[in-house]
């Protein structure tokens, strides 16, 4: 591990919150809805949970290995084959991720506002910046996150402005369905949860560790509040129809005028969009260099970054050929992936060096 690379427990709260919100706020909404119905707002509280869990798993893992990350302390539990082996899996999905990430962004540029610009020009063009951020390092992706996320998250007070618009009985009944409906709901937004497993390859570079975990906590609350903020708002607006909207946030912002003045809002859409996908595939473009550099044992990660964000390109344009064939698979395959690698991993990871460690006593 290289010692030089420090940042603040406030920066990793940072650099873990933009991955779990930043591609959910456009389409939570409908993602929800088609589950959970006017039980939607309820969701992402249920998913948070899951949240939470992996964060503590993930951070058990810490307290034993505290100077490594998880390519490199899954080697010392079941060996060095089969350790190989994860940190392979591990960071071929965050490979595909990345992947998958370029192209939700292209998708949503192209079709909202530049349709005559060719996929791999939008990818690469973002592939490239988030290049060269990842050369400055951890520590400027960190202070850019801690920049960025506030800038990010103040736009939606601009929902305020719909108050006058809202139907409050768009709410009402709550669980006629029972529990039921809303724990469905809280499949896909329990995915981006999940991405709180980013901790694994952050923590042991804080300058005070022993707050890793409270301020994984407080990244899970932030996003769990900001989602069914945006849940409720979107509820209030749009009802249960919200999910004949495939961005329904963006429509949201579409709808606010002040005065036929104060109006055109879709522009904050695509600027915090960009910022925000910018952060996550940064921060995922990081974690995929550094730890297959740790993987290869190569000293000095920055000779892989270009390499790998050729393959993220190429990832981005093979992922789908249609947007809707993106989105069923993201809705079908993609929880049992991240289930598996982001909690399930760890669990038994957990469990073996728990196991390894009683016997050695």
């Amino acid at each position: 591990m290289n010692e030089k690379i420090k940042i603040s427990a406030i920066q990793m709260m940072f650099l873990v919150l933009m991955p779990i919100i930043s591609t959910a706020i456009l389409t939570i909404p409908s993602v929800t809805g088609k589950q959970a119905g006017r039980d939607m707002w309820i969701s992402p509280i249920w998913a948070s949970l899951s949240g939470l869990f992996t964060a503590f798993i993930v951070y058990q893992l810490h307290k034993i290995f505290p100077k490594e990350t998880i390519i490199q302390y899954s080697q010392h539990i079941v060996g060095r084959f089969l350790g190989k082996i994860i940190g392979f899996v591990i960071l071929f999905y965050f490979l595909y991720v990345s992947g998958l990430i370029d192209r939700e962004y292209a998708d949503f540029v192209i079709t909202s506002f530049l349709p005559n610009t060719p996929m791999p020009v939008v990818i690469g063009s973002m592939v490239l910046v988030c290049a060269f951020a990842v050369r400055g390092g951890l520590e400027v992706i960190g202070r850019v996150a801690q920049l960025f996320v506030p800038v990010y998250l103040l736009p939606f007070i601009l929902f305020l402005l719909l108050i006058p618009d809202f139907k409050v009985e768009n709410m009402f009944p709550i669980m006629e369905h029972g529990v039921t409906s809303s724990l469905k709901g809280a499949i896909q937004p329990s995915l981006w949860f999940n991405q709180i497993f980013l901790i694994s390859m952050l923590l042991p570079f804080l300058t005070d560790r022993i707050k890793g975990m409270k301020y994984s906590v407080v990244a899970v609350v932030i996003s769990m509040i900001t989602m069914v903020y945006i849940n409720i708002v979107n509820l209030f607006l749009f009802g249960e129809s919200v999910t004949t909207y495939t961005y329904p946030v963006f429509t949201a912002f579409r709808y606010i005028s002040v005065a036929t003045f104060f109006e055109r809002f879709e522009s904050v859409v695509i600027v915090i969009w960009v910022m925000g996908v910018f952060l996550k595939l940064s921060i995922f473009y990081y974690v995929l260099a550094f730890g297959t550099a740790q993987w290869l044992h190569i000293t000095d990660y920055r000779s892989l970054v270009f390499p790998l964000g050729l393959l993220m390109t190429l990832f981005g344009i093979w992922a789908s050929p249609s947007m809707q064939e993106l989105s069923k698979f993201i809705e079908t395959v993609i929880p049992f992936l991240e289930t598996f690698i982001f909690l399930l991993i760890p669990i038994l990871l957990l469990l073996i060096a728990l196991i390894r460690k009683k016997m050695e006593q």
